[in-house]
């Protein structure tokens, strides 16, 4: 076979190729995309070298945590997109949807039983790591999970970051070799793979097929599933080609403009592209071609000092870099301290300075203290934290600055520091379209000092973290339309 970024393989078991195995398996589970996929790439190019049809099993489970009608309904509207592309085909496309918690159990070691390997998303978030542990344990056959998260391979790095700055410094350093490795735009078309013809006997019996008015994400359907029904679909539609033209238009109309100051909160200039980035929908290597061929090309090489700072790098207009420092930087910071913690979703991975200073502070006043069902309706007695609520619930998002504003008020509401941290991811994951992520995490624990450092004066409750409060984003922005809006 050619050579594959070998960074970005994870061999998760030692078992052997079956040669007599009727298709190699593509497992699409964190990355739901058929462009600039590595993953779908390295099947492609396994099933090529064995001769074999490719099958595509994209399932979609019911009793994950806060899975609502929102979430379900953006990953509906992606899988349909996929059985349209690739009905025709010769390639094998399996769209699963549970309409029980367990209903999938079984599904892949069936489909793995039959195959010559299996190819699975590496992801270091959320369910992902626990779902690759137990395939491994359970296929017959190879199980490789291929990294496609992002420009920098999870395990290219050889120590922790801490600072964005850091991760800046590495990248700026290592990020064009990395970038000569560049997944194909197009994986599939022209791959001269056998047709596949048909799934192991009992496959549908057992596992129903979803039907294209399930994957079609209407009202009714959603209904008739066990999930979230308070948390409603948004307006905007999941899917590989709605998040291609929603970059776009972003990338022609607003990208110019990206972070320049603007005091009228509701006329932010934001891509909206975070959800598509979350699902997988997007990769962050299609943003990078598409922003470079708008540019004239990639430059013959990249500056080689690296500073860590966010403009100059990457030769482009300062506007287009605030947006890639988002884009790459943090986004993909997130990620990798995701792939080095094993409690990055916790209050533990807080840094220690900052939770020793919470709980110097634990005991201070409080003025006011509100239960997670206050929070979840929007009740307190603050009006701009409850139409930063509402924008949430309503739109599924806040405003970039407000957001953490809203997450740090959080720790002047409960007693305990890891209660206020509970209490921010549980209402992040449950209204947030984009919630669940690494980079909700780490804009989460920000809040509460990860990524940041201390900073004096030592206040009342919060210590020596970074204080954030409504009087100073009355200075900054013009409330009254924000507030006219949400409350």
């Amino acid at each position: 076979m050619k050579p594959f970024p070998e960074h970005r393989i994870r061999l998760l078991n030692r078992k052997e190729i079956r040669t007599d195995g009727g298709y190699v398996l593509y497992w699409m589970t964190a990355n739901r995309r058929l462009h600039y996929n590595f993953a779908l790439q390295r099947a492609v190019q396994w099933a090529r070298s064995l001769g074999k049809p490719l099958l595509i099993l994209e399932a979609l489970r019911c009793d994950t945590r806060w899975a609502s009608d929102r979430s379900h309904a953006f990953l509906l509207q992606g899988m349909n997109q996929h059985r349209r592309e690739l009905e025709g085909s010769a390639v094998g496309y399996f769209p699963f949807v549970e309409k029980k918690p367990g209903e999938g159990k079984g599904l892949l070691q069936h489909l793995a039983n039959h195959a010559a390997t299996v190819i699975a998303d590496d992801s270091p978030a959320f369910i992902f790591p626990a779902m690759l542990k137990r395939a491994a344990s359970l296929c017959p056959v190879p199980l490789e999970a291929v990294d496609s998260c992002g420009l920098v391979p999870l395990q290219a790095p050889n120590k922790a970051f801490h600072r964005a700055v850091d991760f800046r410094r590495y990248c700026q350093k290592e990020l064009e070799g990395h970038l000569q490795l560049r997944p194909l735009r197009r994986p599939l078309p022209g791959s001269g793979l056998p047709p596949f013809k048909r799934l192991p006997a009992g496959t549908r019996k057992r596992w129903p097929q979803a039907t294209a008015g399930l994957l079609s994400a209407k009202t009714t359907n959603l209904q008739s599933l066990p999930l979230d029904h308070e948390v409603t679909p948004l307006p905007a539609i999941g899917g590989e080609k709605e998040a291609r033209k929603r970059w776009r238009r972003f990338m022609k109309q607003d990208l110019d403009h990206y972070g320049e100051p603007n005091k009228h909160l509701l006329e932010e200039v934001h891509s909206g592209l975070s959800p598509y980035l979350h699902f997988g929908h997007l990769s962050s290597h299609e943003i990078i071609q598409d922003l470079y061929r708008r540019a004239g090309g990639f430059p013959d090489s990249f500056p080689t000092a690296n500073r860590g700072s966010v403009h100059g790098w990457w030769g482009l207009p300062e506007a287009w870099e605030r947006f890639l420092d988002q884009v790459i930087t943090w986004r993909e910071l997130g990620f990798q301290f995701h792939h080095r913690f094993e409690n990055a979703e916790s209050y533990e991975s807080v840094p220690v300075w900052a939770r020793r200073s919470l709980a110097k502070h634990q005991k201070d006043r409080r003025s006011a203290l509100y239960s997670l069902e206050t929070l979840e309706a929007a009740e307190t007695g603050s009006k701009l934290w409850n139409a930063m609520q509402r924008q949430l619930i309503t739109e599924g998002r806040i405003h970039g600055y407000l957001r953490m504003l809203w997450g740090k008020q959080l720790l002047a509401w409960f007693q305990e520091p890891e209660q206020a941290f509970e209490a921010l991811v549980h209402l992040n994951n449950r209204f947030a379209l984009d919630g669940r992520d690494p980079n909700s995490y780490s804009g989460i624990s920000w809040c509460f000092g990860r990524f940041d450092r201390p900073w004096g004066p030592e206040r009342p409750i919060y210590g020596n973290v970074r204080y954030m409060n409504e009087a100073g984003a009355g200075r900054k922005f013009h409330l009254a339309p924000y507030l006219d809006r949400f409350v």
